[in-house]
């Protein structure tokens, strides 16, 4: 029995009439996570998990018809059995459940395996068929253990403090900037962009404790934040801001910079694998723990990682969808941090 249809508005549910992660206006989005490939404007109702409301809210608008789940409760939408169950991969963000006359299907939206110290970690979740990303999907990509990378970022601040530069981190201004504030939280006061910030005073919003934090504003004080910490969003890389701010060593946290090539290309000092999505390990993991019949590989590496599915005994598709775009969420940061 086939129930989940791969259209061009996005992954439809059939009986539940609904759509999962949509690219293009519905009446009825279920949505994984706030990043801007996967909660798009426009749909007339959303169905978010209770950590990603404000998110929304906060990037989509105020006036949007929107309810929650949590984790461990069930929603029944004509006759769907849908749930929400943990990704890792940024705050709020979720594997989507459907159940319908005894066959399981997952959507995982965007994941991550490895814990990190800021999200509710991945759960994998028994199903026949399992929908999986593979941004990451080249067994080139193999991550560190957080606490590596806490040791990594903290040592890289501390040896700039000794030459008497202020470290700036760069991440996208939903996930990857709180997660860089939970791996330097303590070593030192964090300055952080408005986009950030104004993000930040949302999750919160959701009783979620984030690490400390300050904003940095176009006219501050050289003398404040020198030797300190700052986070901005990619979008500022070359910006007037980032050329006033005091001897600023530079560094683009991201999984590309696993391959030393994208860190010259992006002119920074120094690059560093912090990635929020799974490793080529991670992914083969989370697959075979689904025990699923069948998986639809979605963006990143679909092809090498289909195949290799396949290759290893696991019935793999590719499908076509409008998830991975990076561009989409360098597009919200541009936007944020000219309105901001």
């Amino acid at each position: 029995m086939k129930f989940i249809k791969f259209t061009k508005k996005g992954i439809y549910c059939i009986p539940g009439k609904f759509y999962l992660d949509p690219w293009y206006p519905v009446d009825y989005a279920i949505i994984s996570h706030g990043h801007a490939d996967h909660s798009r404007w426009g749909n007339k109702h959303y169905l978010c998990h209770q950590n990603s409301k404000n998110i929304l809210l906060h990037r989509l608008g105020k006036d949007i018809s929107i309810e929650t789940l949590n984790f461990n409760q069930i929603k029944t939408v004509n006759g769907v059995k849908v749930s929400f169950f943990p990704a890792g991969h940024i705050i709020g963000s979720v594997q989507i459940k459907l159940e319908y006359k005894g066959k399981v299907v997952v959507f995982s939206g965007d994941y991550k395996t490895n814990p990190d110290f800021i999200t509710t970690p991945f759960e994998p979740v028994k199903c026949h068929e399992f929908i999986t990303e593979s941004t990451f999907g080249l067994p080139i990509y193999s991550w560190k253990t957080e606490a590596e990378l806490q040791s990594q970022l903290q040592q890289w601040i501390v040896n700039n403090q000794k030459q008497n530069k202020t470290s700036v981190f760069f991440g996208y201004s939903l996930g990857k900037a709180q997660r860089i504030m939970s791996l330097v939280d303590g070593i030192d006061e964090v300055y952080v962009h408005s986009a950030i910030n104004n993000l930040n005073q949302a999750i919160s919003k959701s009783g979620i404790v984030l690490p400390k934090s300050k904003l940095i504003t176009s006219d501050f004080n050289k003398k404040d934040i020198h030797n300190k910490i700052v986070i901005l969003p990619p979008a500022l890389l070359g910006s007037k801001l980032l050329k006033k701010i005091p001897n600023a060593a530079t560094a683009i946290c991201s999984g590309w910079m696993q391959i030393r090539g994208n860190r010259r290309w992006k002119g920074v000092d120094a690059g560093f694998a912090v990635s929020d999505h799974a490793d080529w390990n991670g992914l083969l993991s989370a697959v075979k723990a689904t025990e699923a019949e069948k998986v639809y590989v979605t963006h990143g590496s679909q092809a090498v990682f289909s195949k290799y599915l396949n290759e290893i005994g696991i019935e793999s598709q590719e499908v076509v969808t409008e998830y991975g775009t990076e561009d989409n969420e360098d597009a919200k940061d541009q936007q944020l941090t000219t309105t901001s």
